[in-house]
């Protein structure tokens, strides 16, 4: 996968972009990014924010070395299917971005 095929991956699967990167949120503070995938010339990471703030990589590949998975499409690669909580993380916000849409609001 490349950096177009991540982005438009992410997007569908409930991140949304964020100071220039597809960003998961906390459920409870939807304005808050709490995990972000930051996708660079030649690789991608995957950061999470820590208590204090700062940004910490968890893990990172080539793209190279990055496919979708044939039957969920999660890329496999980065590490997304071991990191404890990101599918559902990852769920919520998609569900908060489906009922923002019923209602015709917004998920803030």
């Amino acid at each position: 996968m490349d950096k177009d095929e991540l982005t438009r991956w992410a997007l569908a699967n409930g991140w949304q972009m964020m100071g220039g990167c597809p960003v998961l949120t906390k459920p409870s503070q939807p304005k808050e990014a709490i995990v972000r995938l930051v996708l660079k010339a030649t690789v991608a990471h995957i950061e999470v924010k820590k208590p204090a703030g700062k940004w910490e990589k968890v893990s990172g590949a080539a793209y190279g070395q990055i496919e979708a998975d044939p039957e969920t499409g999660l890329p496999r690669g980065l590490g997304l299917d071991i990191i404890p909580g990101f599918t559902m993380l990852m769920r919520d916000n998609k569900d908060r971005q489906v009922f923002a849409g019923m209602t015709g609001g917004r998920a803030d």
